[in-house]
C-alpha cells in the first residue's frame, strides 16, 4: 500500500514497471505476424493457380431457332469475348486458359421467335453452372464460373 514518512502521511511505493504496455505491444505484433502469414498463404495458393491450365466447357441445349451466344474465350492469357447467332441447337465448345479466373459468363440471348434453351459451363469437368430460359427475348446467363 505504502509506507509512512515522518510526518505520518502515506506516500506510494513504487510496485515496478507497467506491464500492460508490453503485453499490448506483444499482442499487436502477434496479430501482424499472422495477419502477415495468412496474406502470404493467400498469395501463394493464387500464385499456383495462376499456372494451372484450365478447360472451360460450354453447352446450349434447347428448342429456340434464333439465338445469340456470348462466352469468354482466352488466347495466350488474354480474355477476349466470342458472339454467335445460331438457328439451330444443340451447341458446345471448348476454350482452355491458365490460372485463376472468375467472374465469367456464358449468355444465351433468345430472338424473337422465343422458345427455349439451357446453358451449362462446366470446369475441369466440375463446377457446373446452369441456367435455363424460355420466350421471345428472354436470356440464360450462366456465370459466375
Amino acid at each position: 500500500m505504502g509506507e509512512r514518512n515522518p510526518d505520518g502521511a502515506v506516500e506510494a511505493v513504487p510496485c515496478g514497471r507497467r506491464r500492460w504496455p508490453w503485453v499490448l505491444l506483444v499482442v499487436v505484433l502477434a496479430l501482424a505476424t499472422g495477419g502477415a502469414v495468412a496474406v502470404e498463404l493467400v498469395a501463394g495458393a493464387l500464385s499456383r493457380e495462376g499456372t494451372e491450365p484450365r478447360r472451360i466447357g460450354y453447352r446450349v441445349t434447347g428448342t429456340a431457332k434464333d439465338v445469340t451466344v456470348t462466352y469468354p474465350t482466352w488466347h495466350d492469357g488474354d480474355l477476349a469475348t466470342a458472339r454467335l447467332r445460331l438457328r439451330t441447337l444443340p451447341w458446345a465448345a471448348e476454350t482452355r486458359t491458365r490460372g485463376f479466373m472468375s467472374g465469367g459468363s456464358l449468355d444465351v440471348a433468345l430472338g424473337a421467335s422465343g422458345g427455349e434453351v439451357a446453358c451449362a459451363v462446366t470446369v475441369d469437368d466440375g463446377t457446373v453452372r446452369t441456367a435455363t430460359a424460355s420466350g421471345a427475348f428472354a436470356t440464360a446467363s450462366c456465370d459466375g464460373f
